[in-house]
């Protein structure tokens, strides 16, 4: 792992972590938030609520794009200028998608809501890197991932709420506050302080070289498409959960956000057990392999589950499972692969997740493509997770082998 020759604070207080968590949620609410009030949004637009689905990829899509363009940004002009303006942004955004009226003007409000995200969420695995690395960087990876997973568990709870007191476009409404009432926050406590020196090769450079720099690093690309794996199979389920839970269990609406909080119930528990592994100095990498392992389990028991047709009792544990373990994987797929840059790394930052979510939502769009069953789901959120094992025997085998020699 190389060396970074930044200067680095020496300790993070607990007040800038929490800023920083409750930064990272306003990707997981601007996804989940809204799952509930599909078919609200479905027959006011006078659309089907498949056709509403649309609007995740769509997000998804243009979130990566957000973030390939918000990263190099962030490492030339700063950090704050970046995250402040996607702020702006993101907010403007949900204000507007609250008055909109048909699918074509939604999906616009909602990629332009995805760039503003992107600039946001982009920036803070970079300010993460810029402070801390090493086996500390894991830790507080895991700390923000231990935060971060609340959010997709409140969120369609939130969105049912919002439901009940009035119309689906209270939504994004509280979204924009949201983003608004971060803006003073993040200034307060994260941008209190002189901004970090960053070093000559940081601050010069064109889009172009950045990125070709961080391509450079090809021990690094591949964490890259074993998150693009391990995401989607998580990304084809919210993609797909409405209808799982709602269409072919028949659920109702708060059956459903009680259901989907019960997978990040499961997330929570990964993460804190991988913050124990972590605390007693197991690697990332293995921990990583170990997480990737458990959600082959889970698809394995999905698949199961679907060919027998059991009942949601028996399903909703597979799912568990299978979501669950994302609380491991994600928060050391991020520390295994910044470690590898000590320079541009909102520019590593963005490429990760770009491919993250960019790769995500083409896979999680072409799975729209199946029959809208749900063994056509499950086999597509297998497909996703077959490209995260291939990664991880990978890994495996290499590790094996360089032990060999």
């Amino acid at each position: 792992m190389p060396n970074s020759a930044l200067p680095r604070a020496p300790k993070i207080s607990l007040s800038l972590v929490v800023t920083l968590a409750a930064t990272m949620m306003l990707g997981p609410f601007s996804l989940d938030t809204y799952l509930p009030a599909f078919p609200a949004i479905a027959d006011d637009l006078g659309v089907s609520s498949q056709a509403v689905a649309v609007s995740v990829s769509v997000y998804v899509f243009a979130l990566a794009i957000g973030q390939l363009i918000g990263g190099p940004l962030s490492d030339k002009w700063g950090r704050k200028q970046v995250l402040m303006a996607g702020l702006v942004i993101f907010a403007l955004a949900s204000a507007l998608l609250a008055t909109l009226h048909t699918l074509p003007h939604f999906l616009i409000g909602r990629a332009l809501q995805a760039i503003g995200a992107g600039w946001v969420l982009v920036s803070v695995p970079a300010l993460v890197r810029d402070r801390i690395s090493g086996q500390e960087a894991a830790k507080l990876f895991s700390f923000l991932g231990l935060i971060l997973v609340v959010a997709p568990g409140i969120a369609p709870s939130i969105g049912s709420l919002l439901l009940k007191i009035g119309h689906w476009s209270g939504i994004f409404v509280f979204m924009a506050i949201y983003a608004v009432l971060m803006i003073p926050l993040l200034i307060k406590i994260v941008f209190s302080e002189p901004p970090l020196p960053r070093s000559a090769e940081t601050s010069q450079g064109s889009f172009i070289r950045r990125y070709i720099a961080v391509f450079k690093n090809r021990t690094a690309l591949a964490y890259i498409a074993w998150q693009v794996g391990a995401f989607s199979v998580m990304m084809v389920f919210i993609t797909h959960g409405s209808f799982i839970y709602q269409d072919h269990f028949g659920q109702s609406a708060d059956a459903f956000a009680l259901m989907f909080a019960a997978n990040i119930v499961a997330m929570f528990c990964c993460n804190l057990i991988n913050r124990a592994l972590l605390a007693r100095c197991f690697s990332s990498l293995r921990i990583l392999q170990l997480a990737t392992m458990l959600q082959g389990i889970g698809l394995a028991a999905l698949t199961l589950a679907a060919v027998m047709q059991w009942p949601v009792w028996v399903f909703l544990p597979a799912m568990m499972i299978t979501i669950g373990a994302h609380g491991a994987l994600s928060p050391n797929i991020q520390a295994c692969y910044m470690e590898h840059f000590g320079q541009n790394s909102g520019t590593a930052a963005a490429l990760l997740g770009a491919c993250q979510f960019g790769g995500a939502g083409v896979l999680s769009a072409l799975s729209g493509l199946l029959p809208h069953t749900l063994l056509a789901v499950v086999l597509a959120m297998v497909a996703c997770g077959l490209l995260a094992q291939g990664f991880m025997w990978r890994s495996v085998w290499r590790g094996k082998h360089i032990e060999h020699q």
